[in-house]
C-alpha cells in the first residue's frame, strides 16, 4: 500500500495589482523628506589654483568658510566677524564630531586673515581644514 501525497493544483502568486501604488508612494515620500541645501554665496571670490586636487567623498561632514576679496568671512550662510568662528565652529564640532572644515578663499586675499581663522579653530578643536582650489589648466 503506497501513500501519495496530495499537491494543491493552483499556484499562488504575489499580487501585483498595487505595485504603482506602491512605488508612487515611496517616491513621493523621498521626494518630500529630501532636502536640497544650497548656500548663497555672499563674497566674492576666485578660488587659486592647484596642480593635484582631491575631492571629497561625504559633504554631509563639510562646514564651508568663505573669504572673500574684501575680506568679509562667511561661515555656511552668514557673514560673520572672526570673534564669532570659534563658538560656530565648536557648536558643529558638538554636533558632527567628525566636521571637515573647508576653507574657499580668494586667491588675492590677506593670509593674515586665514591664518586668524585657523586660530580660531584651533581654540574650537577643530583641525579636520580642507583647502578649495580650481585644477590648473596648464
Amino acid at each position: 500500500m503506497k501513500f501519495h501525497k496530495k499537491r494543491a493544483s493552483t499556484k499562488q502568486e504575489i499580487p501585483t495589482a498595487s505595485m504603482p501604488d506602491i512605488v508612487f508612494m515611496l517616491l513621493l515620500f523621498f521626494m518630500v523628506t529630501t532636502t536640497l541645501r544650497e548656500v548663497d554665496v555672499l563674497v566674492q571670490y576666485t578660488l587659486p589654483e592647484a596642480e593635484a586636487i582631491e575631492k571629497i567623498e561625504n559633504k554631509r561632514l563639510v562646514s564651508y568658510v568663505w573669504v572673500g576679496r574684501d575680506e568679509r568671512i562667511q561661515v555656511n550662510d552668514t557673514i560673520v566677524p572672526l570673534e564669532e568662528i570659534r563658538s560656530i565652529m565648536y557648536q558643529k564640532r558638538v554636533e558632527l564630531p567628525n566636521v571637515i572644515v573647508s576653507f574657499r578663499v580668494d586667491r588675492n586675499s590677506n593670509m593674515g586673515v586665514v591664518t586668524d581663522i585657523q586660530q580660531e579653530l584651533r581654540k574650537a578643536d577643530a583641525r579636520r581644514i580642507n583647502y578649495s582650489a580650481r585644477l590648473s589648466s596648464q
